[in-house]
């Protein structure tokens, strides 16, 4: 016994000494090791060509220009899914939607069910507080949290932003979109401003008074913005600096540029704010979006398709991160991305732990975004068994009818469950996704396709198959005709 407690003894004072040495010389070298903050900005709806960094020549977007050049551009990020709730919930937990059951906004049996023929699957509008979210786990490592803006996944307090981590909600409840961008905004969550003021600068003041308060210590703004999403409403001193613009590509909208100036705006108000407070190198700043553009509103060309399809322009988005000092400035990557990549990687970014052995869909970027690595090829996929009706201006019953798609490599295929049709693309030499080559590279469709089928059992992915007894064939083709005759080029139907 005397012998063990002497080892215990000696032992225990080796292990003291080396700990004051370390202490000793992290005070004595008068260098204060500190997490980077994280400040994320979701803009909703903005879609992948609606900057100047991504080739728009109509709208006005300098500050996240900026943001762009002093960081990493990426050409090929992606959302999980072509519409808002879904893409929210697969970010905030790294997980695909077969594990959530979060797939679309509101109902799957969206449209008339004469027009529907199988029975979507069931839908889930709440993010189950059994998932565990990235402000979580950072809040277990140190990290003080506010969600500023939209949350989209269930009310406060049994499901909102501070039952799933988040120390401050903003703003955030089960609503998708303000019911006003002009206050009073009938949100519960934000209490009213004075007659007139604008939800996005609003919101933008709540973000910088958090960074004032939490600047001495790590901290993570989630700032979803509620903008560029419906209803489209500008301020008018910025309405009117558009009005008598030239149109570029389909970009041409006065009001919608407005908004998307004022989200501008307010980028830029964070970053002089993180400057003045001398934090730029000590934070970092991602920007990106949720889903592709309206295409009523804005055009995604040379993208196909718009919000709530997975074609290009429902799910490849504008994505930028900035890190001085430790992000290459000015760099371009080309690599494919998607939105749950991004809880592993700020774990990484943050070396936090998480609680348990998590889980993750995504993988981390970090060595892509601090070294330039490229990843391990790997295949990217999206699963939407829902429908979305049509809107102003899409060429079809609707916008789209369950499905799946795979990206892997160059090449992308879609598997439409009312039909079994499969569409393949090659992304490199057709980004506009204009010629199915599924007939000319019949091995490369299989192939994508038995990549998508495993990943369907891996995720235990519902597929719709139950035909709808309210599907109506005469009703159906009777609408169609009448779509096609509406269109003045043929080619316009999708």
């Amino acid at each position: 016994m005397k012998n063990k407690t002497s080892i215990f003894l000696i032992t225990s004072g080796v292990i003291l000494a080396f700990a004051g040495i370390i202490l000793f010389s992290s005070f004595t070298s008068g260098k204060r090791i500190r997490k980077p903050n994280i400040v994320f900005i979701l803009a909703d709806d903005l879609g992948w060509r609606d900057a100047g960094f991504m080739g728009s020549k109509f709208y006005e977007t300098p500050a996240i220009d900026s943001l762009a050049a002093s960081g990493m551009v990426f050409t090929d990020a992606y959302a999980n899914a072509p519409n808002c709730a879904p893409s929210r919930a697969a970010l905030l937990t790294g997980l695909y939607a077969p594990r959530t059951g979060i797939y679309t906004v509101g109902s799957s049996k969206r449209g008339k069910s004469q027009y529907r023929r199988l029975i979507p699957v069931e839908n889930k509008t709440i993010l189950d507080t059994s998932f565990i979210t990235i402000a979580e786990v950072l809040k277990h490592n140190g990290y003080v949290s506010a969600s500023i803006g939209k949350w989209h996944m269930g009310d406060p307090p049994d499901f909102g932003p501070v039952a799933q981590g988040f120390d401050v909600n903003i703003g955030g409840w089960h609503l998708g979109h303000p019911r006003s961008y002009f206050s009073p905004y009938g949100n519960p969550y934000l209490t009213d401003g004075p007659k007139g003021e604008y939800l996005t600068d609003r919101l933008t003041k709540e973000a910088l008074k958090f960074i004032d308060k939490n600047k001495n210590k790590p901290f993570f703004l989630y700032f979803p913005h509620y903008a560029v999403h419906s209803p489209f409403q500008a301020k008018d001193s910025l309405i009117f600096g558009f009005k008598n613009r030239s149109p570029d590509d389909g970009q041409k909208n006065p009001v919608y540029a407005a908004m998307i100036k004022s989200l501008d705006e307010s980028v830029g108000k964070i970053l002089t704010k993180i400057d003045k407070l001398h934090l730029r190198r000590k934070t970092v700043i991602i920007f990106t979006s949720d889903n592709g553009g309206v295409g009523f509103i804005t055009s995604n060309a040379p993208l196909r398709g718009s919000k709530g399809m997975l074609y290009e322009g429902g799910i490849r988005e504008p994505f930028i991160v900035s890190w001085p000092g430790k992000i290459k400035a000015g760099t371009v990557s080309h690599v494919p991305i998607i939105l749950t990549d991004l809880f592993p990687t700020i774990l990484k970014l943050t070396h936090s732990k998480p609680f348990r052995h998590e889980h993750f869909d995504g993988v981390s970027l970090h060595r892509l975004f601090l070294k330039g690595k490229k990843l391990k090829k790997r295949a990217l996929f999206w699963h939407f068994p829902a429908y979305l009706e049509r809107y102003r201006g899409v060429p079809n019953i609707w916008r789209t009818t369950p499905a799946s798609a795979v990206r892997y490599g160059d090449w992308k295929l879609i598997l439409f469950y009312e039909t079994g049709k499969t569409e393949l693309y090659n992304l490199k030499n057709d980004i506009g996704e204009t010629h199915d080559v599924s007939g000319e590279y019949p091995d490369k469709r299989d192939e994508l396709y038995r990549r998508l089928q495993k990943w369907i059992q891996k995720t235990q992915a519902p597929v719709p198959t139950q035909k709808n007894p309210a599907f109506n064939e005469a009703a159906w083709q009777k609408r169609m005709n009448e779509i096609k005759r509406s269109l003045k080029k043929p080619e316009q139907l999708y």
